[in-house]
């Protein structure tokens, strides 16, 4: 998927939010009585999410949602930084996107502790993708050779779980000292096979699969460029990085309490939720517990 011109993406953000209703979830609100005070006036929540899977199945909530009086607003962004932002500053009141290395990298990047305004926590995790190696060419991760172009996501926590799944594979070896959730290829200290490895924005690894080997990618990104019967490894559900990289409903943690962002978290958890879940995208989305 191509990334929005920074430009360009704040003019249509700016569209988008100017679009929603002024009555929006917010710290000060205070229950979900106030949204069922009138049937004819819900309580804005707007959630910023990338397309697939997150984007599709908030609107599969959007219905029960407006049964408990509240009128799920979705903006949809192609690229992780900008989404993080937007609920910091207030523009949205939550985020579903990512897992929890990923949120607490970006409060430490941003210098937000608890108890500062703009600093994230989850309120609830929702589901898990599992990291696949995918590949055009290949069936089996046997079938790697020496030498041979691996692509791995280029930003922080998705390198390290990259970097992970391929020592698992038993493809690599990270140095004992390595943070698995920040380790990057200069943490490689063997590579048995002289794999090329390469470093790639996350949403471009499906497209380059033609001039690779292989390339680990994310879930929703195999998802989105349609390379998901190309996997030919992927991580255990049960497996730690099956807890650690499970994906979260985010919001500032002033927001926490809100009767709206609980009730948000509700339903996504709900097994008419879940059901939806297995349903449209088998074991390349698995809810969460």
């Amino acid at each position: 998927m191509k990334k929005f011109v920074k430009g360009l993406f704040a003019a249509g953000l700016a569209l988008s939010l100017a679009a929603c209703s002024s009555n929006s979830v917010s710290s000060d609100d205070s229950s979900a009585d106030d949204a069922n005070a009138s049937s004819d006036e819900l309580i804005v929540i707007k959630v910023g999410a990338t397309t697939t899977p997150h984007g599709q199945i908030l609107e599969e909530a959007k219905e029960a949602m407006k049964e408990k009086g509240y009128d799920l607003q979705i903006t949809e962004f192609s690229d992780y930084p900008p989404i993080n932002p937007a609920v910091s500053d207030g523009s949205l009141d939550a985020n579903y996107f990512q897992h929890l290395p990923y949120l607490e990298g970006y409060d430490a990047d941003s210098n937000y502790k608890s108890g500062d305004d703009g600093y994230l926590i989850s309120v609830g995790a929702i589901h898990y993708e599992p990291f696949g190696v995918y590949s055009e060419t290949l069936k089996d991760v046997a079938e790697i050779k020496d030498g041979d172009k691996i692509a791995v996501p280029n930003d922080a926590t998705n390198e390290a779980r990259a970097l992970l799944l391929l020592q698992e594979l038993g493809l690599l070896t990270l140095s004992e000292d390595a943070d698995l959730n920040t380790a990057t290829i200069k943490d490689i200290t063997e590579n048995p096979k002289n794999l090329e490895i390469i470093e790639l924005p996350a949403d471009q690894i499906a497209a380059q699969l033609p001039d690779l080997a292989a390339g680990v990618i994310n879930g929703n990104y195999a998802m989105a460029g349609d390379v998901t019967d190309l996997r030919i490894a992927y991580e255990p559900e049960d497996s730690d990085a099956a807890k650690t990289y499970q994906n979260i409903i985010a919001v500032k943690e002033s927001n926490k309490d809100n009767e709206g962002i609980k009730t948000l978290v509700e339903v996504l958890k709900s097994d008419e939720i879940k059901n939806y879940i297995t349903e449209n995208f088998g074991t390349s989305v698995v809810p969460a517990e």
